[in-house]
Parts: structure tokens; C-alpha cells; sequence
């Protein structure tokens, strides 16, 4: 048989468009030829000599594949119960009391701190009785609210700079 047509019929069964009388002549051609073969058909000489050895019971057991389908159910689908030890269970509510008394605490500590102190610069504390004292303290808050945001005003000038130098290294790059 001619390689062209050895050819035109792997290329054929590559494609899955072989019938099985085409096959077959491509298993006899494998297994009768003897002599080298050109470099494009000798990647499929195995597998067809392999196929005309299995199919001629040269070859008693082609794959021994295991039973698939058993009367046993499937891992997944067995039931088993997981034992823990009992100090497993009960961390997830000890973590919880450990949070609420911290919460707690703290709560208390700030309430504490708050009573004791008299002072005047604690922010918490009511001025709405001495109306000229609340407002000095919300000047001065402000002021310092104005000055902070001026800061940020800056910072973000200076990124603006930058922002344009970038835009024009990139334009002299382009």
C-alpha cells in the first residue's frame, strides 16, 4: 500500500471519520510492514500494532480495568460520625463569654474614667449648660478639623504635581 494513502487514512482516523474497514487496513498495513517507516507514520505504528495483536488474541487480556460498578455504596455516601473531644464543643462558647466580658470591661473602664474625670477637655463631657464654653470648645474643634484638612489639602497638591511630571515624561516617551 502507498504512504499517501496510509497517510490520507491516519488523518482520516485522527479525525474520527474512519470507518472500520479503514481501520482495519490501517492495523494489517502496521503489523505486515517490516522495513523503517517514514518519520510521519512511525508515531502511530504502536498503537495500530497493538490494536492488530489484540484483535488477532495474541494479546489475552487487553487492560485490566477494575469493576466500576459495585454492590458497595460509594465513601461519600456511607455515613460515618465524627467523634471530637468533648473540649471541642465548648471552645467556640468560651470564646464568645471571653469577648463579651473584654466588651464589658471595657466598657466599664471607660465609664469609670469618664466619672472620674472633671476636666474640662474630656470631648464626652456636656457644656450645654455654660452655652459661651461650648461655644470655645467647638471652635477650637473646628480649628483643629480646618487645620488637619488643610494638611490633607497639601499632600494631595503634591500628588497632583506628580501626577502631571508622570503625564509628561509619558508624553515625551510617546
Amino acid at each position: 500500500m502507498e504512504y499517501n494513502n496510509i497517510r490520507a487514512l491516519l488523518e482520516k482516523y485522527w479525525a474520527c471519520e474512519t470507518t472500520e474497514a479503514e481501520e482495519s487496513e490501517l492495523r494489517v498495513f502496521y503489523a505486515a510492514h517490516e522495513g523503517p517507516l517514514p518519520a510521519d507514520l512511525q508515531e502511530a505504528a504502536p498503537l495500530f500494532r497493538y490494536f492488530h495483536a489484540a484483535e488477532g488474541g495474541e494479546i489475552e487480556e487487553v487492560i485490566n480495568m477494575p469493576e466500576l460498578f459495585t454492590d458497595r455504596p460509594a465513601p461519600w455516601e456511607t455515613e460515618t460520625k465524627i467523634i471530637r473531644p468533648f473540649w471541642q464543643g465548648w471552645m467556640k462558647y468560651a470564646a464568645v463569654l471571653l469577648a463579651a466580658a473584654g466588651i464589658v470591661y471595657s466598657v466599664d473602664r471607660f465609664t469609670v474614667k469618664l466619672n472620674q474625670s472633671n476636666d474640662s477637655t474630656v470631648a464626652f463631657k456636656d457644656t450645654y449648660s455654660d452655652p459661651k464654653l461650648a461655644y470655645e470648645q467647638t471652635q477650637r474643634a473646628l480649628q483643629i478639623l480646618s487645620r488637619n484638612l488643610n494638611k490633607g489639602k497639601k499632600e494631595m497638591e503634591k500628588l497632583s504635581y506628580f501626577n502631571e511630571a508622570q503625564e509628561m515624561v509619558q508624553g515625551n516617551r510617546n
